[in-house]
């Protein structure tokens, strides 16, 4: 297989350089190339391509502003490789990457699959807190990725492999960002394709990001499940109601106890003093604690954007892209 990384960039040239620093150190024994895709940036990543050419072979290409789904659909459509590795520019690659990813398609060939996102020990207590957040499996993590889930596995964009034959086949990445990933993943599916998890071939995603950032970005995936489940609704599953559940629960639990009914919120109390320690335990006391917050602020963003989109496109029947515009690229 010849390999082709795929990466949409947009006013990112720091992130763009860790990134290529990362892949230079491969241990990799065949050529492969980087497509990396300007998506109308007006802080451009051309320079910092330019500086990697004699240890890298790259394809940059600039383009006007369509959104991360449809550059990565661009950068594959010009792509000399017949296997696809599509990266976020936030992301970090650990030495031993495309090793991992080749030698496990050499044995078991699959035409899509995803791969975990970790911590580097350089990220910040905030990066570290909020990748624990959405990682772990005492939170969401085997839902999302981290771990695995009840049934298929879909793969995220951040970290993704996807055969020349299977992006043929489905047209790539559609309009909606954020959850362009899980729609492809279920059209894979339904063009017979199969995915699946590489647990060794993690990134470190580094993610640029605030609380606010967070709560943004996590209220937006709410949002976008309730689209998904009604443009595949055979893959709607109870558990995506969990979040939302899980903080009007804890909105209950408060209010019980100021009328002296405290057993719920004990019970809410026990569950953040299972996340702090097993978060300090792996990153120290001061990401512990943040955990514990971030892990709060997914749930809530999260559950909020599910029930508002819910309320939208099942209850008042509005169409998503009039209800939701700013989740549509044109």
């Amino acid at each position: 297989m010849n390999y082709s990384f795929i990466i949409p960039v947009f006013n990112r040239p720091e992130e763009m350089e860790k990134l290529l620093v990362s892949i230079a150190q491969l241990t990799f024994d065949r050529n492969f190339e980087v497509v990396v895709i300007e998506d109308g940036s007006d802080l451009t990543c051309e320079a910092v391509c330019s500086r990697f050419c004699e240890n890298l072979t790259i394809n940059y290409v600039y383009k006007p502003n369509s959104g991360p789904g449809d550059s990565r659909n661009f950068g594959m459509s010009n792509a000399a490789g017949d296997f696809f590795i599509i990266l976020d520019s936030d992301c970090i690659l650990p030495s031993h990457y495309l090793k991992v990813v080749d030698e496990y398609l050499k044995i078991d060939f699959i035409d899509c699959y995803g791969g975990p996102d970790a911590a580097h020990s350089g990220f910040n207590n905030l990066q570290k807190a909020i990748n624990y957040s959405m990682t772990s499996f005492l939170t969401t993590g085997g839902i999302r990725g981290g771990s695995e889930q009840l049934g298929k596995f879909q793969p995220r964009s951040f970290n993704m492999g996807l055969s020349k034959k299977a992006f043929e086949a489905t047209g790539g990445f559609g309009k909606i960002h954020p959850g362009e990933d899980p729609d492809l993943s279920i059209r894979l599916w339904k063009n017979n394709f199969d995915t699946v998890l590489i647990k060794d071939a993690y990134v470190y995603h580094e993610r640029r990001i605030s609380w606010r950032s967070f709560y943004k970005q996590v209220y937006k995936f709410g949002m976008v499940r309730m689209i998904l489940n009604k443009w595949h609704p055979e893959t709607a599953k109870i558990i995506y109601w969990f979040p939302a559940l899980f903080f009007i629960l804890f909105l209950i639990a408060v209010g019980a106890s100021v009328l002296g009914y405290q057993l719920l919120l004990c019970l809410y109390l026990f569950y953040f003093c299972i996340l702090f320690i097993h978060s300090s335990i792996t990153n120290g006391v001061h990401v512990g604690l943040r955990s514990v917050l971030a892990t709060l602020l997914q749930f809530y963003g999260y559950g909020t954007g599910f029930l508002r989109s819910w309320w939208k496109i099942k209850i008042l029947k509005k169409n998503e892209t009039e209800a939701f515009p700013e989740l549509f690229f044109k």
